[in-house]
């Protein structure tokens, strides 16, 4: 499973942890202007918007996981099953392939408003990429510096919905995470006091106490309260370095460890962990076994070129020993 948010200091960051049993090899992908896109409905778009992101290219194609266009959008892509229904295309709509889904709005949208008009006439119909890549079963949080949305294929519908705390997980849908966040309304970062019983005089033992109840396990909806409550409650000053740091630090309290949460074929773990300076098209990232953090800038790049731009994620560590 995954877990998203996005995160404002004096710039706006968004990323992702990526939790998974394995890895595709993914890359940090930029698309330049002018690659030609070619949808399965939508003809094709040869200028666009810029982008970059984790992706995992076939056929010359990138499958985003998560993106950044010039512009700031971003949108992340995270597991949704049993809940995600794809229609079947329709003639009235703008029909988009699940994958087609991030580069199609990021392409064509500056902001969450401008998506929002977009998604009222998009359909996300069932198709695969190809029959070794059968699409995934997702959700998408979408992101500006002034908002978050997130957007949920269901079988009655796309739904749309505000996001304000500016996270996401997987299941159950949306609006429940939202709702199952009244359960921790006591929960607090400030010192705890007493409210067990005028009768009894108790006395925190520890600090930290106030968080006491915030739950710790890797199920999505139990992530989807830590990180909020995480983001929510995080100070952070304004510098690139302290910004990215904290932001990963975030990430860091939903990460998964190898070994404490079995799959049908190993182990879930959080492969990847991204944060992109929207403003500054600079995507950062770790991997499970180089907790160093690695950028690569989308400026340094051609964005008017043709080609995508791939570079492999440097998965080893490097110590630094200081004696």
């Amino acid at each position: 499973m995954c877990t998203a948010l996005s995160f404002k200091t004096k710039d706006f960051y968004f990323g992702r942890n990526l939790d998974y049993e394995f890895s595709y090899n993914e890359t940090v992908t930029i698309t330049p202007r002018n690659y030609p896109f070619k949808f399965r409905c939508m003809g094709k778009n040869e200028k666009h918007y810029a982008m970059i992101g984790m992706a995992f290219v076939q056929e010359d194609y990138p499958l985003y996981y998560d993106a950044t266009n010039e512009k700031g959008l971003s949108i992340a892509g995270l597991n949704f099953p049993g809940n995600a229904f794809y229609a079947k295309r329709a003639k009235d709509k703008e029909n988009i392939a699940p994958f087609e889904f991030i580069p199609y709005i990021l392409a064509n949208c500056k902001n969450v408003a401008e998506a929002r008009k977009l998604l009222k006439n998009l359909n996300v119909f069932d198709e695969d990429f190809s029959a070794a890549l059968p699409h995934s079963p997702l959700h998408w949080l979408i992101s500006d510096k002034k908002e978050s949305i997130v957007v949920e294929p269901l079988k009655d519908g796309l739904k749309v919905y505000d996001n304000p705390v500016g996270v996401l997980t997987n299941n159950p849908t949306f609006d429940f995470h939202m709702t199952n966040l009244a359960n921790y309304l006591n929960v607090t970062r400030e010192e705890a006091t007493s409210r067990f019983s005028s009768q009894l005089s108790l006395v925190p033992f520890s600090r930290g106490m106030g968080g006491i109840g915030l739950p710790g396990d890797l199920s999505s909806a139990s992530r989807f309260v830590k990180a909020a409550f995480t983001k929510l409650n995080s100070v952070s000053g304004d510098d690139e370095s302290e910004s990215v740091n904290q932001f990963f630090h975030i990430l860091t309290s939903v990460e998964q460890q190898k070994g404490c949460c079995k799959v049908e074929k190993g182990f879930e773990y959080t492969i990847y962990s991204s944060c992109c300076n929207t403003g500054k098209g600079i995507y950062y990232y770790t991997t499970y076994n180089n907790r160093q953090i690695v950028g690569v800038d989308m400026r340094k790049e051609n964005l008017n070129g043709k080609t995508l731009k791939s570079y492999p994620l440097l998965k080893e560590e490097k110590f630094l020993i200081q004696n």
